[in-house]
């Protein structure tokens, strides 16, 4: 069946090797791993070549059929649609990633727009409300799915990291982990370790969207305990069942993890992810500086909205200076956006900093935040915009702040579902009424967005410049009947290539401006008919693609700042853009063909052939015998 000269001699040869002296390697890793080469079959499935089935005495034991990688993508894609809820889905896709490991990614990759909802958001809320109660029947009792750490794993992290180390399969290190201690999950709240679910589905959108090896990709979720009652009182909580620790406790634990991972897998990537907004700020200030890692949540989603704002700004009708810009919601993650927003206006418009934040205004749950309201205590990551030009002036909720501010754009990050009512919506249509307002419902899962695509268009006459978190469908105008895609201004347009990016390059850090030329490259990113047709983000259809170009500009922008030692980017980046010169310049984006095109041969794919398959897993297992 095969005619590839180098399969069949290291087929042969791992065939004569575990047919002898098999008994005295059966308590040793090395022979655990040359053992492995029925794995390498097995999870071929019903593709497993002939020679493979004879020599694993599988004769007469499964069908005889031999099949190619594209009927076990047409039967699995059936039995998916076969599911009759998206969490059914979920669970179905997280067993095949279990079992399948390549026939998942070949699945997800070739129908990206229709299984990214089920393996992340919106679904992945569902699957995490529920982890405790699905877990045991998703994955294999001792196969690992990642890390689960307590408190008390704290003090003894260098066993739990060998025992990692110990049950792989292949001798790899971790390029890349995203860790979250659970306790602000999407809009959800804190759901301990049940939180795990997101770790997991975002580096499933790592390695589908840019390419990384899954093989080399760790999720971790710091079992801390939860405040949830509910799971503290649930039988079949799979967590700690203890309150969360005080602050002193925390970071001493955090401080020992990070830094054992960071010794073990010294370029390892650290995501943080879905931390209590203190937390969040708390880690990311801790650790920026010292090893590579950021925040999706403060930084990723402010990149993402500001890749989408630049075009919004672009088709608005109005100067840029004379935008008026109003948040609901003050956490991680709008403070977040603000930053990114704020870092633009003054780069690219060169509107001074302090006339620049001038232009933002926020409301929480007690109102619009200015200096002089009451509070007790200002929280920290509040404080930079606190309005102080109010006089007496206070507005208890989003409806009289927008009658104050009269906001361009009304950005949403405050998990309160259809806070963006029929009114709030129709207004800012009429304070818009000679330019397009900007209405970014950026919460999320669905059950938390502020409003939907159809009510956005709805209420501003069709003319709404619209992104949001979630996913939602396409709106037909019915006087037109044209269709029209509501922007998704998702992460997963930006932490996939942003960590593509560092991984390939390796830069001493992640800095804001590296951010700053994703976004710029995102907005970049957009073809000619997407321009036309007025929309902000790329079509998901392209991300991989998008992906290339973005971790592209991360690597150009790290080579700018002097922050890359590796010689063959170097190389690569001077060669094919000489003006690019350390030191020099502001971040803009820009990237050449020759960067893209070694980005995209350097991005992981699942093999596209059963041969190519068994070659590349052996020689994984053991690159000495291939």
């Amino acid at each position: 069946m095969f005619e590839s000269e180098e399969f069949q001699l290291s087929f042969n040869e791992r065939s004569r090797r575990s047919s002898t002296d098999g008994s005295s390697r059966k308590n040793s890793i090395e022979g655990s791993r040359r053992n492995s080469m029925e794995l390498v079959g097995t999870k071929a499935g019903t593709a497993m070549p002939a020679e493979m089935r004879q020599a694993l005495n599988l004769k007469g034991l499964v069908p005889a059929s031999i099949e190619n990688f594209a009927k076990q993508e047409l039967r699995a894609y059936e039995q998916l649609m076969t599911k009759s809820t998206d969490l059914e889905k979920y669970e179905f896709l997280a067993v095949l990633r279990s079992t399948h490991v390549n026939l998942f990614f070949r699945l997800v990759i070739r129908h990206f727009r229709e299984i990214a909802p089920i393996i992340y958001t919106p679904t992945v809320g569902e699957a995490c409300l529920n982890y405790s109660h699905i877990y045991p029947f998703l994955y294999p009792f001792r196969t690992s799915v990642g890390l689960f750490i307590t408190l008390e794993d704290a003090d003894d992290i260098d066993t739990v990291i060998e025992n990692y180390c110990f049950s792989m399969l292949d001798i790899v290190h971790p390029e890349i982990t995203v860790i979250t201690d659970g306790s602000r999950i999407l809009g959800l709240g804190d759901l301990g370790v049940n939180g795990m679910g997101i770790p997991i589905g975002k580096l499933q959108l790592y390695v589908a969207a840019a390419g990384l090896n899954p093989k080399r990709t760790l999720p971790i979720v710091l079992d801390f305990g939860t405040n949830s009652q509910r799971y503290l009182n649930d039988p079949l909580y799979l967590g700690t069942r203890q309150e969360r620790p005080d602050e002193t406790t925390f970071y001493e634990a955090t401080d020992k993890i990070i830094t054992a991972l960071h010794r073990a897998f010294p370029e390892m990537l650290i995501q943080f992810e879905d931390f209590s907004t203190d937390h969040a700020f708390g880690l990311l200030d801790r650790w920026r500086k010292d090893i590579l890692c950021f925040n999706d949540d403060i930084q990723g989603t402010g990149c993402v909205i500001l890749g989408g704002f630049i075009s919004a700004v672009e088709e608005a009708g109005i100067p840029a200076q004379d935008h008026r810009i109003l948040f609901a919601g003050a956490g991680s993650a709008a403070i977040g956006v603000a930053k990114q927003l704020l870092q633009y206006l003054v780069i690219e418009h060169e509107i001074p900093e302090e006339k620049a934040r001038a232009m933002f205004w926020f409301v929480d749950s007690h109102g619009m935040i200015t200096a002089n309201r009451g509070d007790k205590k200002l929280a920290e990551h509040k404080v930079r915009f606190a309005r102080h030009d109010n006089g007496t002036t206070q507005c208890k909720d989003l409806a009289e702040t927008i009658e104050y501010v009269k906001p361009t754009a009304l950005i949403g990050l405050s998990t309160i579902h259809k806070s963006f009512n029929e009114q709030i919506l129709t207004r800012m249509s009429q304070l818009n009424a000679q330019n397009r307002p900007i209405i970014f419902p950026l919460s999320n899962p669905e059950t938390k967005a502020e409003c939907s695509f159809e009510e956005a268009m709805r209420c501003t006459d069709n003319r709404v410049l619209f992104a949001s978190g979630t996913a939602f469908p396409e709106y037909t105008i019915p006087e037109t009947s044209e269709v029209c895609i509501p922007g998704q201004g998702n992460n997963m347009y930006v932490f996939p290539p942003i960590g593509l990016g560092a991984v390939l390059c390796k830069p001493a850090r992640i800095t804001d401006t590296m951010f700053y030329a994703v976004s710029k490259a995102l907005a970049n990113s957009l073809s000619s008919d997407e321009r036309a047709r007025g929309e902000l983000y790329p079509r998901i259809e392209r991300i991989r693609q998008v992906s290339a170009r973005l971790a592209g500009a991360l690597i150009v922008q790290a080579v700018r700042e002097g922050l890359v030692e590796d010689k063959h980017w170097l190389d690569i980046v001077r060669g094919s853009m000489p003006e690019v010169v350390e030191g020099e310049g502001k971040p803009d984006g820009r990237v050449s063909r020759r960067v893209i095109g070694e980005v995209k041969t350097l991005m992981w794919s699942p093999p596209s052939s059963v041969e190519q398959y068994i070659v590349e897993a052996m020689t994984a297992i053991d690159p000495e015998d291939v």
